[in-house]
């Protein structure tokens, strides 16, 4: 029953995300591709990012950039309970949307199992430097352990676990 609630939600996501950068999304896209990033240095963000998508075979989605950035710093997977925990870090952060509020309510009433974990995930958002309206792509050169140490502190970069679920 878990696999076909998670089936739902991927489905969801497959369908908003297209609409929602379509219709809502103001911003310019980047105009990058996976390969552009992957040559960058490999300590630099624009590489990790690269690599993020590589491993996960996707690309980046024209004016969503900045999601797969918020994988790659926070540690979160693709998986769909780590999507929703995303929202509920970045909620925390600060960041108001309409999709991110569709995504912690649905993701809620779909997967309500992992409510605790969602909440774990809210309240580290709080905690953390602000990050979720950075010039991501302005940042792709700089090194990606100096960002995250710009982002977490260091109680929470020994804590590598972020994304542990229930």
């Amino acid at each position: 029953m878990r696999r076909y609630r998670k089936n739902l939600v991927a489905f969801l996501f497959e369908i908003t995300q297209g609409i929602y950068t379509k219709y809502f999304k103001k911003n310019k896209p980047w105009n990058l591709t996976k390969l552009d990033l992957l040559k960058y240095t490999k300590t630099s963000f624009g590489y990790k990012l690269g690599v993020f998508l590589d491993q996960n075979g996707f690309d980046l989605i024209p004016k969503a950039e900045r999601h797969d950035a918020y994988h790659v710093i926070t540690g979160y997977t693709s998986k769909e309970e780590d999507e929703i925990a995303l929202q509920y870090l970045c909620f925390g952060n600060g960041k108001r949307s309409l999709y991110l509020y569709g995504v912690v309510c649905l993701g809620t009433i779909i997967l309500p199992e992992y409510y605790r974990y969602y909440l774990k995930s809210y309240h580290l958002g709080k905690n953390l430097n602000r990050f979720y309206d950075l010039d991501f792509k302005g940042l792709l050169k700089t090194d990606f352990q100096t960002l995250k140490t710009s982002i977490f502190n260091k109680n929470q970069l020994k804590n590598e676990t972020l994304n542990t679920t229930i």
